[in-house]
């Protein structure tokens, strides 16, 4: 049985949420690329002369550049829960109720805070909700970021198919309280931002 919904009598502070750059230079224009070779294979854009091969190519480039930056989001993502099931572990009042790291998982997806959604909105993400999952699940078999060699054709098509079912077995794995993010607050950085932050802490 799923435990009962975890309703605090306080607000929680947990650590801050803090995303890596996560793409190289060329990746932005392979994923252009990428995205028009697909319309071009579904005939909604003229093939300006490419074959079918040449595009199946250019569409699987950018499939290995959605794989990898999903991959170092959901390494932040990871690690940012872990930091939230270990700050639980320290804190007797919260141990005994049932939430483990699928409970924070869950409220990072499910119930995120409004001012986490608007600065997504602002960096541009719109469907974070899939890339939060998605990352997550190919978290849960890559150690590392994969090599294009060791990923089938087949799979980097039909990647967000497959993370969505880890994401969905891991998610489903154990028995887990739900919380809320009123109950527990945290902010989202990129790092970069985060790094200027401290650094002006220091100094004042």
């Amino acid at each position: 049985m799923k435990p009962e919904p975890y309703i605090a009598d306080r607000a929680w502070k947990l650590s801050p949420l803090i995303l890596h750059p996560f793409s190289d230079s060329s990746s932005p224009q392979k994923l252009v690329q990428s995205s028009r070779a697909n319309l071009m294979l579904q005939g909604l854009l003229p093939a300006e002369s490419l074959s079918i091969e040449q595009l199946q190519t250019i569409l699987l480039d950018g499939r290995y550049c959605e794989v990898r930056m999903l991959y170092y989001v959901g390494k932040d993502l990871v690690r940012w829960i872990e930091q939230c099931t270990e700050f639980v572990d320290r804190e007797p009042s919260l141990r005994t109720f049932g939430i483990e790291a699928q409970s924070f998982a869950d409220m990072l997806v499910e119930d995120t805070p409004e001012a986490i959604r608007e600065k997504l909105r602002k960096w541009g993400v719109a469907d974070y909700r899939s890339i939060f999952t998605r990352a997550m699940g190919l978290n849960t078999v890559f150690a590392d970021a994969p090599e294009r060699a060791t990923l089938t054709d087949d799979f980097i098509r039909n990647y967000h198919q497959y993370a969505d079912h880890l994401y969905e077995r891991k998610r489903s794995s154990v028995s887990y309280a739900s919380i809320r993010s009123i109950d527990f607050e945290f902010e989202l950085f990129a790092s970069g931002e985060y790094s200027r932050m401290l650094e002006r802490q220091w100094q004042d």
